[in-house]
C-alpha cells in the first residue's frame, strides 16, 4: 500500500526542498564553500564527504522522527533529542541563530546586487526582505513548493559553474597546494575536518525545526526519506565540484565577497548577469523557510499576529543585514554557532542509539 501512495514527484520536491533550504546566501555566493572548504585545499573535499554522511544521518533522522511523532511544533524536536532542560535551550537559541542567519541572506543579498551591478547593497538587501517576507505570509505549505522547484535547478547550475571553472584553468589545480598557504584566506576553523562539522552543526539547526515539521506533513514515510538521501547526495556532489572550481581559481577569489559571480564573469560576462539572479534566486529558497521558522515558533500561521510579526522580523533583519560586510557575518555567526550545533549532533547519535536498543 505504501509503494502505490509513494509520489516521486514529491519525493523529489522533498529533495529539492533540504537542497535549496541549504543554498542560501553562503553557498550560492560562493563565501560559504571558499571558508568552510575551498581555503583548505584538497582536504576541503575530504570535509565534503564528512558533511554528505552526516547530512544523510540527521536529515533521515529528522523527517523520520517527525513522520514517528507528529509534534505541535517542529522545535519540540529538540526535547526529544535532549530532555526538557537542553531540549528547551535549544529551542531558544536556535530560534535566535535562525533570524541571525536570515540576516546573513540579507547580507548576501545586498553583497551580490553591489558587486555585480554597483548598485547600493540596501537595494539587493530591501528586495530580499520583501520576497522573503511575502512568501512567508502564504506558508509551509506554499513554501515547500515554492523553493523545492527552485532547489534542482540551481544545483545543476552550480555544477556546470564548477566544471567550466574547472577544465578552463585546470592547472590552478596543480598548484593549489604550493599557492594557498601563501593567501591571506578566511579560514572557518583551523583545520578541514572542525571546518566541516561546524558546516553541519549550524546547517542542523537550521533543518531541525523545518525537516521535522515536513515529516509529520507527509502521508509517506518513504517520500521524505528517500528525498533527503536524494538531496544530501545531490547538494554534496554540487558542493565537491564548487570546491575543486574554486580551487583551481583561488588567487583570483581571495578576497572577494560573491565569489561565485567572479567564476561565471570568467566564462562570459554575460553569464555572471545571469548567475547574480541565480544567486539572489538561492539566496531566497533559505531566507524564506528561515524567516517562516522564527515567526511560527511565536504565532499561528494566516493569523493578524503572524502577518505582523512576518514584516516586522523582515524589516529589523535588512537593518541589520546592511550593516555588516557579508564575508564577517558568515564567518562570526555561522562559526560559533556551528560548533552549539555539533553537541546537537552529538544528543541525536546517543538518541538515536539508545531508541534501537530498546527496540531491540
Amino acid at each position: 500500500m505504501e509503494k502505490q501512495q509513494m509520489s516521486w514527484g514529491r519525493v523529489m520536491t522533498y529533495a529539492g526542498a533540504f537542497i535549496a533550504f541549504l543554498i542560501g546566501s553562503g553557498f550560492a555566493t560562493g563565501q560559504e564553500v571558499l571558508q568552510y572548504f575551498s581555503s583548505y585545499g584538497y582536504l576541503g573535499i575530504l570535509g565534503v564527504i564528512v558533511v554528505f554522511l552526516l547530512f544523510l544521518y540527521v536529515g533521515i533522522d529528522f523527517v523520520t522522527v517527525g513522520q514517528r511523532h507528529k509534534f505541535p511544533k517542529g522545535s519540540d524536536v529538540y526535547k526529544y533529542y535532549c530532555g526538557n532542560i537542553v531540549g528547551s535551550f535549544y529551542d531558544y537559541f536556535s530560534i535566535a541563530f535562525i533570524y541571525m542567519s536570515f540576516i546573513v541572506m540579507i547580507g548576501g543579498a545586498g553583497a551580490t546586487v553591489n558587486q555585480q551591478y554597483g548598485l547600493p547593497p540596501e537595494f539587493g538587501g530591501i528586495m530580499m526582505g520583501i520576497l522573503a517576507a511575502g512568501t512567508v505570509i502564504f506558508g509551509l505549505g506554499k513554501i515547500v513548493d515554492v523553493i523545492g522547484k527552485i532547489g534542482p535547478a540551481i544545483i545543476f547550475l552550480t555544477i556546470i559553474l564548477g566544471v567550466t571553472a574547472i577544465l578552463k584553468n585546470p592547472e590552478g589545480l596543480a598548484k593549489a597546494s604550493e599557492v594557498i598557504p601563501k593567501l591571506n584566506l578566511l579560514k572557518a576553523s583551523s583545520n578541514w575536518f572542525y571546518a566541516a562539522a561546524s558546516y553541519v552543526g549550524f546547517c542542523m539547526l537550521w533543518l531541525a525545526g523545518f525537516m521535522t515539521s515536513m515529516g509529520a506533513s507527509s502521508e509517506t514515510k518513504k517520500e521524505p526519506v528517500i528525498g533527503v538521501a536524494l538531496g544530501a547526495l545531490g547538494f554534496s556532489v554540487a558542493l565537491a565540484i564548487i570546491t575543486l572550481g574554486m580551487i583551481a581559481n583561488i588567487e583570483q577569489l581571495a578576497g572577494s565577497m560573491v565569489p561565485s559571480l567572479i567564476l561565471a564573469g570568467n566564462i562570459h560576462p554575460a553569464l555572471a548577469i545571469v548567475f547574480s539572479f541565480i544567486v539572489v534566486a538561492g539566496i531566497y529558497t533559505t531566507a524564506v523557510p528561515l524567516l517562516w521558522q522564527v515567526v511560527a515558533r511565536f504565532s499561528e500561521e494566516k493569523t493578524n499576529k503572524f502577518k505582523i510579526l512576518t514584516v516586522v522580523l523582515a524589516i529589523v533583519g535588512v537593518f541589520i543585514g546592511l550593516r555588516v560586510p557579508f564575508d564577517r557575518l558568515v564567518n562570526i555567526i555561522y562559526v560559533i554557532n556551528g560548533y552549539v550545533g555539533i553537541i546537537l549532533l552529538g544528543f541525536m547519535i546517543v538518541k538515536t542509539i539508545r531508541v534501537k536498543v530498546t527496540n531491540n
